[in-house]
C-alpha cells in the first residue's frame, strides 16, 4: 500500500528521466504533515499550528533561514517516533510561495538524503560506486562526511542565504554559520589530496537553486575566500545538488561541478 501511494502521489518515483538515469527518491515513511508556523522563539523552537492545536516544535536549523520572518509560514512536519520527546515533530519545509513550494530545512537530514543518492548512484558523475560510501571520517581534528573509496566528501547546506535568481550574490560570511568549522574542513579536504586520494565538498540546496555565485571579496570573507581558493586550485573540487521536497518524499532535481566559479 505505501509503494502504491509513493507511486500515485509523487509520478516520478522509481521513474527514469530523460537521460534514462534512475533518479530514486528518497521516500518519506510516514508521509509529512502540512501545518502553519506561527513563530519562531528561538533558534532550537519554532511554534507551529496543526488542525487547529499549537505545538513547540524541533527547528533543525539553528542559524538563520534567510530573511524569512516566521509569522504565517506554511510548513512540512515530521513525527517522533519518540512518544516521550518534548517536541513531538520536526520542522522539514517552509513554503514562502503562493504556490506551495517548499524549501526543505533540515540541515541534521541533508546528509541522508546524499547518502541515499550516492547509493543509488543518481550522483555518478561526482563519485562512481556509491554504494561504497561510508560515513563520518576522522581526520586530524575533524569529521568528514563521507568517504567514498578514495574520495572525501564533506556536505554544506547554507540557508542563511536563500537564492531564487541567478546573479544573486551572497556575502560568504552570512551565508556560512560557523566560518572557522568551514575553513578547518576545507583544509582537511585540500590535505586528502595525497596517495590518489581525492577531495570534494557538496553545496545542497532543498530547492531549486539558481548556480551559486561567489561573493565580492571583502574584509570580512576574506579568510574564507583564500582558504576556498588554495583548496581549489590544489585540487578539491566543488558540487552544487539541488533537490526538492514535498510531503512524500525528497528527490534528486540536478547537479554540477562549480569549482571553476569559485574565488578564481
Amino acid at each position: 500500500m505505501y509503494e502504491n501511494n509513493l507511486k500515485k502521489k509523487f509520478p516520478s518515483y522509481n521513474a527514469k528521466n530523460e537521460n534514462e538515469k534512475n533518479f530514486e527518491m528518497y521516500p518519506f515513511n510516514p508521509f509529512l504533515e502540512q501545518a502553519t508556523i506561527i513563530s519562531r522563539p528561538n533558534r532550537f523552537l519554532m511554534q507551529v499550528e496543526k488542525d487547529g492545536d499549537v505545538f513547540l516544535c524541533h527547528c533543525p536549523s539553528t542559524g538563520k533561514i534567510g530573511n524569512i520572518i516566521f509569522d504565517k509560514i506554511p510548513c512540512l512536519l515530521s513525527k517522533s517516533a519518540d512518544q516521550k520527546r518534548k517536541t513531538p515533530y520536526t520542522v522539514e519545509a517552509i513554503s514562502i510561495s503562493e504556490t506551495k513550494s517548499w524549501i526543505g530545512i533540515n540541515q541534521n537530514a541533508v546528509n541522508r538524503y546524499v547518502e541515499h543518492f550516492f547509493r543509488h548512484n543518481v550522483l555518478e558523475e561526482i563519485v562512481k560506486n556509491g554504494s561504497a560510501i561510508l560515513r563520518e571520517q576522522k581526520i586530524g581534528t575533524s569529521k568528514l562526511d563521507f568517504k567514498i573509496e578514495n574520495t572525501y566528501v564533506e556536505v554544506k547546506m547554507p540557508l542563511q542565504f536563500l537564492a531564487f535568481a541567478e546573479g544573486d550574490r551572497p556575502d560568504a560570511t552570512k551565508c556560512i554559520s560557523s566560518p572557522e568549522r568551514f575553513v578547518r574542513h576545507i583544509t582537511e579536504l585540500k590535505n586528502r589530496l595525497q596517495d590518489n586520494e581525492n577531495a570534494l565538498m557538496l553545496l545542497c540546496f532543498v530547492y531549486d537553486a539558481p548556480i551559486f555565485t561567489p561573493p565580492k571579496q571583502t574584509e570580512q570573507n576574506r579568510i574564507i575566500g583564500d582558504a576556498v581558493r588554495q583548496s581549489m586550485k590544489a585540487g578539491v573540487k566543488m558540487w552544487q545538488v539541488n533537490m526538492c521536497i514535498n510531503p512524500y518524499g525528497v528527490e534528486l532535481l540536478k547537479y554540477f561541478d562549480i569549482t571553476n566559479r569559485l574565488f578564481l
